[in-house]
């Protein structure tokens, strides 16, 4: 909660800072000028962006397939273009970035990776103490101890019922 308020505090202080900046070096009007082609610019590229991902979203469903791409690329479109209408210059690259086709490919690698990454250290974080923390403190499961057991599959075997 806290990474979360501080954020909500240093990005409209950054993009302040950097509005400022910018209007030093070019002036006030071609600021805003450059701010509102930018905007335009990145409005374009998320509405494209966006119909290109939830198309092939629908198109991996309708195939049958797992559409996990698909929905990481509509995800980061989404999130993109959600920076893209908040106004400044740092948000706006930030979303660009993230909407833009040939970077959202890198910026899909690395979050997966990061995913991974992250799924398995809570995986051997969950062996090393026996299971998921619950009521019961380490060792327990969601809703008590933890039984040690083995799962035996039962295969089909055709039987022959005596016809009556």
């Amino acid at each position: 909660m806290l990474p979360f308020l501080l954020a909500l505090i240093a990005v409209p202080a950054l993009e302040i800072y950097v509005i400022i900046t910018v209007a030093h070096l070019i002036g006030g009007w071609l600021t805003v000028g450059l701010l509102l082609a930018v905007s335009a610019s990145g409005y374009w590229l998320i509405k494209r962006e966006g119909r290109r991902t939830f198309r092939a979203l629908r198109e991996a469903v309708e195939g049958g397939r797992a559409p996990d791409r698909e929905v990481v690329d509509a995800s980061l479109v989404f999130v993109g273009g959600a920076l893209v209408v908040v106004p400044g210059f740092v948000t706006d690259v930030v979303g660009l970035l993230l909407a833009a086709p040939f970077t959202r490919r890198l910026t899909r690698r690395l979050l997966t990776w990061a995913m991974a990454r992250h799924a398995a250290r809570r995986m051997a974080m969950m062996q090393r103490h026996g299971g998921l923390p619950g009521p019961g403190g380490p060792g327990s499961g969601p809703t008590g101890p933890v039984i040690q057991g083995e799962i035996i599959q039962k295969t089909d075997q055709k039987t022959d019922h005596p016809s009556s």
